[in-house]
């Protein structure tokens, strides 16, 4: 039998433990068969403590057009962003790949691994994927780290910064798009869920 749906008090006291973190905002990008895309992850983590062999784990809804080159190319690159960097967010966060092109404008620089490079981040780590797991709303990769650059060495933009200086018509924005993915993902975890358990 699926999981139930949590009651709003379990919900609150949950979300109470994830705001004890602060985690960085990733810029994740990718391209395949001439397209290219790049999303802020809300998912990601480093994977392995070996400097011979470093690794990262993401999770990617599928809803993103990114996801769909991820799965084509079986690569990505992971930009973290300087805290003044709010521009990025908008314009990779507040639109969709699907109806526009977010690098129309933006240098055509590559990553050695071919994926789109946003030179001006602070820092970039271009992934190969190793292995994917399917949870339902989202795919979550094992990628291998093959190379990387820091620009500088100043404290990257997180998800606390990026709420606490967000103009208030941004964040209004931002809290709809997350409520409207919120809803997307939910069906996908529980259709998931329930497939599992009726095989």
């Amino acid at each position: 039998m699926p999981a139930a749906i949590l009651d709003s008090r379990t919900q609150e006291a949950i979300q109470r433990v994830y705001d004890l973190t602060d985690p960085p905002l990733w810029l994740v990008t990718a391209s395949h068969e001439g397209q290219r895309g790049g999303f802020v992850a809300t998912f990601v983590v480093r994977a392995s403590i070996v400097a011979a062999l470093p690794r990262m784990l993401i999770g990617v809804a599928k809803q993103h057009h990114t996801w769909r080159l991820i799965e084509g190319s079986g690569r990505f690159a992971l930009h973290l962003l300087y805290t003044d960097q709010l521009d990025l967010v908008w314009h990779f966060g507040l639109q969709s790949g699907n109806e526009h092109d977010k690098f129309g404008h933006l240098p055509a620089s590559r990553t050695p691994g071919g994926n789109p490079l946003i030179a001006q981040a602070l820092a970039w780590l271009d992934c190969r994927v190793e292995e994917r797991m399917d949870g339902g709303d989202r795919t979550v990769y094992l990628a291998a780290v093959e190379h990387g650059a820091a620009n500088g060495s100043a404290r990257p933009l997180t998800a606390s910064q990026l709420y606490a200086n967000a103009p208030a018509d941004r964040r209004q924005l931002l809290d709809a798009l997350y409520g409207r993915d919120a809803e997307i993902d939910g069906a996908a975890i529980l259709a998931w869920r329930t497939a599992r358990t009726t095989a």
